[in-house]
């Protein structure tokens, strides 16, 4: 039986976003709805999103869906989209924005959604249940293309190595078998400290669900629905995420204007449009103890200001 899920960070979101009676936030991410729960009980209406259709078929089961008006509205849409599903739902701004970046704990604790190694499952991967799997990127993908795939998304510096493995071992079908020829392709004994099958894992998953881009295209639609105040609280789980998720505020609150102050300016400052940054917060001792996924989460949180988005968003 697998672990209930435990929303990471969860009083830090909640303190970022500052829910009140009334307010209209999106749940980017609703997983098993962990967020969208505490939400929801501080009074807030949640619009929330994802493309798994197993997690909106258990949202949708929810009394607050049934409310008149509802209190949770879900779209089974990527969060990219949440522009144009709030102004399909006549919503033109919104208080709030939670993102929780990633795969989730259901999918990979789900073997037959082939996202771990933990338990052998097909080779799948897909957040949505469509479209191709991993089994067929690396059963048709060039060498070099999965060797860039897995040096640039897994940081795997033995990359080429790995890829000239699992080109070797075609076809591969199973979460099991690619595990395996990773591990051999690495020279991993039983009893390590860390299963160097994981930087492969993570780095197919996150090209098979497009997941940076995603979480870029993602970051821009938040700026251009958040009012005036508006929140924004981002949760990470690795350093590829966090790096875009930083560079994103401080490029929106104007730190990296680019700007030498030895130079002349020919062109006015663009105004920020996020204010407040925070600084990275992550998980306490605690909290890691009752949950140890918890361990590498890092939350981000900014305040959106007047200025109009900008066009880059």
């Amino acid at each position: 039986m697998s672990a209930p899920h435990v929303p990471v960070l969860l009083d830090e979101v909640l303190e970022a976003l500052d829910p009140q009676p009334g307010d209209v936030i999106v749940d980017a991410t609703f997983g098993a709805g962990g967020y969208t729960r505490a939400i929801l009980d501080a009074g807030a209406t949640v619009h929330a999103f994802d493309r798994d259709p197993d997690a909106i078929a258990t949202g949708s089961r929810w009394p607050e869906t049934r409310q008149d008006p509802p209190r949770l509205v879900l779209h089974a849409r990527r969060f990219s989209e949440m522009v144009a599903a709030l102004a399909e739902a006549g919503v033109a701004s919104v208080d709030g924005v939670a993102m929780d970046i990633g795969v989730s704990s259901m999918q990979l604790d789900q073997a037959a959604r082939g996202f771990a190694f933990s338990a052998n499952g097909p080779l799948d991967m897909t957040m949505s249940q469509a479209g191709p799997t991993a089994a067929d990127f690396l059963n048709e993908a060039p060498e070099a293309e999965i060797a860039d795939v897995l040096f640039r998304y897994g940081e795997e510096r033995q990359s080429r190595r790995v890829a000239r493995a699992i080109v070797a071992a075609r076809p591969l079908s199973t979460t099991g078998e690619l595990a395996q020829v990773v591990r051999k392709a690495l020279g991993y004994r039983s009893g390590a400290p860390k299963d160097p099958a994981t930087r492969s894992f993570q780095a197919i998953r996150i090209h098979v669900n497009g997941e940076l881009d995603e979480l870029e295209a993602g970051l821009g639609a938040a700026e251009r629905l958040l009012r005036s105040g508006g929140r924004l609280a981002v949760v990470s789980f690795h350093s590829l995420e966090d790096r875009i998720v930083k560079r994103f505020l401080r490029e929106a609150a104007g730190a990296n204007s680019g700007t030498s102050r030895h130079l002349p300016r020919t062109a006015p400052e663009p105004v920020p449009t996020f204010a407040s940054l925070s600084k990275a917060i992550r998980a306490s001792d605690a909290e890691i103890m009752r949950n140890p996924r918890a361990r590498s989460a890092t939350l981000r949180a900014a305040v959106r200001t007047e200025a109009p988005a900008r066009e880059a968003a």
